[in-house]
């Protein structure tokens, strides 16, 4: 907020080129937060797919927290006035590859009420499988 307030300010000022720098920092603000949405919303999703996978079986607050999750990053990165996404297909793949390794963690907690170390749960599932699955599912509309 204080931000457009000194936007509103310079703008009044005739101070243009200040005003134009300050524009494009709310930008790059904007686009951060889209950013670590899209991030923390894929941390949910691959869990659930990770838990899948891992347990072979599914219940329904799992698969309404999938749900919920797609449709939240995919919500999260639609460009509405300028059309388009924020990230592209291969920069999503990576946000999600970034977000794995947190996911699993998380996952080796909760899964098999938490017997295994996050290793021992990697080894019992597909890594790029999962992966292939969430964007699957971000793909559909």
């Amino acid at each position: 907020m204080e931000e457009l307030i000194t936007l509103k300010q310079l703008l009044h000022e005739g101070k243009v080129t200040e005003a134009l720098e300050l524009v494009e920092e709310l930008e790059e603000m904007s686009k951060s937060d889209k950013l670590n949405k899209i991030f923390s919303y894929g941390i949910i999703l691959l869990l659930h797919l990770i838990k899948q996978s891992a347990e072979n079986r599914s219940t329904r607050s799992w698969e309404l927290s999938i749900r919920n999750a797609v449709k939240q990053i995919q919500r999260t990165n639609q460009r509405h006035k300028a059309k388009g996404t924020y990230l592209t297909e291969d920069e999503l793949i990576e946000t999600l590859q970034d977000a794995y390794g947190l996911a699993l963690e998380k996952a080796a907690i909760e899964a098999f009420e938490g017997i295994y170390e996050k290793e021992e749960l990697d080894k019992m599932v597909n890594r790029e499988q999962i992966i292939t699955m969430a964007m699957n599912l971000l793909k559909q509309e």
